[in-house]
């Protein structure tokens, strides 16, 4: 049997930038590149939006992330370490490394995750060498996608390069190979490197509530005060026909003068002549209800991250808290998903290429990896008397000191301090 080592079959309908792009997508506002200003101005207007993306990005920013050796060696493991500035898993915590002029992974994972807003975030590696000849990481240069101009993609699906848009006096767009690139990408598909928003499904709801929105602020401004109505005295019975016509025009004239500029006011008022009337008319009936669908709506971009435990706990919220506990289980096994493949696609690009460079594809690599997301659990006092009576713990000065700075204690003062002397037992009386 012949071992199949190449492809026959393709992943994507060419490699020119165009098969780069979702070509599934009907709504012409939603098609690559004019999709990344709508999907911006969604994530800067609406404040569900806003809530429903932070629900999502800063459990992931807050959670732990850490280097696991994986079998590599100490050298490579230290490395790692040093220029991501992670803690290594497994190993007492070490002094954090000067920040300036280094790699920042917090700053880094907070661009990372713009995927979810924009389908794709690509970074470019930018290196420097240190004393021992070593390729260390200086930077991950961000390539804001609203600059992304072509997107070249192998037939296989792979990406070969990204450009940008020309910048400045530069004669040819800037072009970046794949080599040098992370680029990290929300439910890619085939060679769809531009990915899928997170925001996508909830593009419809956020134009109607929008729409609804302006409405209501609309309806309220029209009919709050009611729309003011002159209505004109009778003519004067002297003069002609075509004269009383005439003092009747001026006279609606002049009261829609009036009508048009009463405002309200502690000084507002209206001088009309004898047997006109100036009324503030409102609508007859009732006012159609707008807040049952822009609440609607708000349960809808919700639902589309899973995020339905958000709606809960309004006036008007509906649901048990019990149900919400299920909606926050479902939410924070799709975030552990988004944090596996942030992890892993930093793990193959970040790490293994800072690996390669130094010491060759065959040198055993460390990869990233990051704490359960809402696994933490409030360290009580009953609770750490009880993993030290059962030896989980072992009471030692470190731990003291942690204890201490968590309730607010103040340094132990080893001249001040005083014999411990346990409460006596029932039987040994008082």
């Amino acid at each position: 049997m012949t071992v199949p080592q190449t492809e026959k079959g393709y992943a994507s309908t060419s490699n020119s930038w165009w098969s780069a792009i979702d070509d599934l997508e009907e709504t012409p506002e939603l098609i690559w590149p004019k999709n990344l200003e709508v999907y911006d101005r969604m994530r800067r207007q609406d404040a569900q939006v806003i809530s429903v993306l932070r629900a999502v990005t800063l459990p992931i920013r807050r959670t732990e992330w850490r280097i696991d050796p994986n079998g590599a060696r100490p050298e490579v493991v230290q490395l790692i370490a040093d220029d991501l500035g992670l803690q290594v898993q497994g190993e007492p915590a070490r002094p954090v490394v000067r920040t300036r002029d280094r790699f920042a992974w917090s700053e880094h994972l907070r661009l990372a995750l713009l995927m979810l807003v924009f389908g794709h975030s690509p970074f470019e590696q930018v290196y420097r060498l240190d004393e021992q000849g070593r390729a260390r990481l200086r930077k991950l240069g961000w390539r804001p996608p609203r600059t992304i101009s072509k997107v070249d993609v192998a037939a296989d699906g792979g990406l070969i390069a990204l450009e940008q848009h020309g910048l400045g006096n530069r004669r040819t767009d800037p072009r970046m190979g794949i080599e040098r690139l992370v680029v990290y990408v929300n439910d890619r598909e085939g060679g769809n490197w531009l990915g899928s928003s997170l925001l996508r499904p909830a593009y419809k709801f956020w134009m109607l509530k929008d729409r609804l929105l302006r409405v209501q602020a609309q309806t309220v401004d029209r009919n709050g005060m009611g729309i003011p109505v002159y209505e004109g005295a009778e003519p004067p019975v002297m003069g002609t026909l075509a004269e009383r016509e005439d003092w009747a025009k001026k006279d609606v004239t002049a009261g829609l003068q009036i009508a048009k500029a009463v405002r309200s006011g502690n000084n507002a008022g209206a001088s009309i002549p004898h047997g006109a009337k100036l009324t503030l008319a409102g609508v007859s009936g009732a006012l159609p209800d707008a807040d049952k669908p822009i609440r609607y709506y708000d349960e809808q971009i919700a639902r589309a991250v899973l995020a339905n435990f958000l709606n809960l706990g309004g006036d008007n919220s509906t649901g048990s808290y019990a149900l919400g506990e299920t909606f926050a289980d479902f939410f924070t096994l799709s975030l552990q998903t988004v944090a596996q493949d942030i992890a892993s696609v930093a793990t193959q690009h970040i790490v293994e290429d800072l690996v390669d460079l130094n010491w060759g594809e065959q040198e055993p690599a460390p990869r990233i990896v990051f704490d359960e997301i809402g696994s933490r659990h409030p360290a009580t006092a009953e609770g750490i008397r009880a993993l030290i009576e059962c030896g989980a713990l072992t009471a030692d000065d470190k731990l003291e000191q942690h204890i201490r700075t968590m309730y607010s204690f103040p340094p132990a003062d080893a001249d001040t301090a005083r014999e411990y002397k346990p409460a006596p037992t029932p039987e040994e009386g008082t």
